[in-house]
């Protein structure tokens, strides 16, 4: 009973550092749709988690600002008013970014001293807080990229700032679910096909996010906005326009666009067919809760993202449209580990 109760303990903590990262998330999305992520150029952990506090400090902050590209190309004359408008999203972002730090470090410093954590749960935890150090870092390795001479991150090291997030998520919600619903048996369930199934949705899953990053970091929602079709085309016809080829799947925004929708009609197909499956099937209830849930994320996220292509990527759908990326991916995780 003891044990149950630190697991229960343990799981909740780890829920409530998925749900900030949740927030986090989605607030990276505003502020890179408000374009306010390079509105701080110093990467200062400690110092930094205080905004500035008087006018002097605003001036100093705005002065360093103005000597960036992104000033000087994107928002020559902004004033001072506009940019505290972008400067507090990034402060944000980063703020709970420490926040996160925070929460995961502390409990899990006070439940290691008290006992808690056995030895293979310690292992995970501390790979978990390795790769959120690194995910600090790469933010920082992001923002430094358009801060040299084009007023634009690296479409490659955004991708990789968003899918190191996703995996930070994973992982912790993954535990929390092995807490929380413990394997009864070691022995091997006997629908190891519908496992591998979602396994390979959990995958496309994850793929569609990171060339939702790509597409993101080359700003391709604000072309092609038709649907079902690309400006009249299935398939845009300078879909390889560039050269050498293999550039187009990161750097030509039809491209990018074009495989952004081709998972999305994948996954359209594919989780109701696996819905079926798992509705017809001897499998825990949660599983099938979990097909449900899968099913009716994806139906609202595949709405959010039509709706957000059609309007030109309006800030208040395009946050919800990378909100819900999350929610899909989630339920993916949650009936998958139903069938571990």
């Amino acid at each position: 009973m003891q044990l149950a109760t630190h697991n229960r303990a343990v799981a909740a903590w780890l829920l409530v550092c998925c749900a900030l990262v949740f927030a986090i998330v989605v607030v990276g999305g505003i502020t890179r749709l408000t374009h306010s992520g390079l509105s701080i150029v110093e990467w200062q952990p400690i110092v930094g988690a205080l905004p500035p506090l008087d006018e002097a400090g605003w001036q100093e902050t705005f002065g360093k600002y103005k000597q960036t590209p992104e000033y000087r190309l994107v928002n020559p004359g902004m004033g001072l008013d506009g940019f505290k408008s972008i400067f507090w999203w990034e402060y944000v972002h980063r703020l709970l970014g420490r926040l996160v730090g925070a929460v995961f470090f502390l409990p899990l410093l006070w439940f290691a001293l008290r006992g808690k954590v056995p030895r293979a749960l310690a292992w995970k935890l501390a790979a978990v807080l390795a790769l959120g150090a690194s995910q600090g870092a790469l933010g920082w390795y992001m923002v430094q990229s358009g801060l040299v001479d084009d007023p634009r991150v690296s479409q490659y090291r955004l991708t990789a700032h968003l899918g190191i997030a996703f995996l930070i998520y994973a992982a912790m919600l993954w535990i929390a679910f092995d807490l929380l619903f413990p394997r009864e048996s070691q022995s091997s369930p006997p629908f190891r096909g519908l496992r591998r199934f979602a396994i390979a949705l959990v995958a496309l899953i994850f793929a569609m996010v990171l060339s939702g990053g790509l597409v993101a970091g080359t700003r391709a929602g604000l072309a092609y906005n038709t649907f079902p079709l690309m400006n009249g085309r299935l398939v845009p016809p300078e879909i390889f326009s560039l050269e050498p080829w293999y550039l187009n799947f990161s750097s030509n925004i039809a491209t990018v666009q074009f495989d952004h929708r081709l998972i999305a009609w994948l996954l359209a197909l594919l989780v109701p067919w696996f819905w079926l499956r798992v509705r017809h099937a001897a499998v825990p209830q949660r599983a099938k809760l979990g097909a449900h849930l899968l099913l009716a994320a994806l139906a609202l996220q595949v709405a959010l993202g039509i709706a957000t292509l059609l309007l030109a990527v309006p800030i208040p759908l395009a946050a919800a449209h990378q909100a819900g990326a999350l929610l899909v991916f989630s339920a993916a995780v949650f009936v998958l580990h139903s069938l571990r």
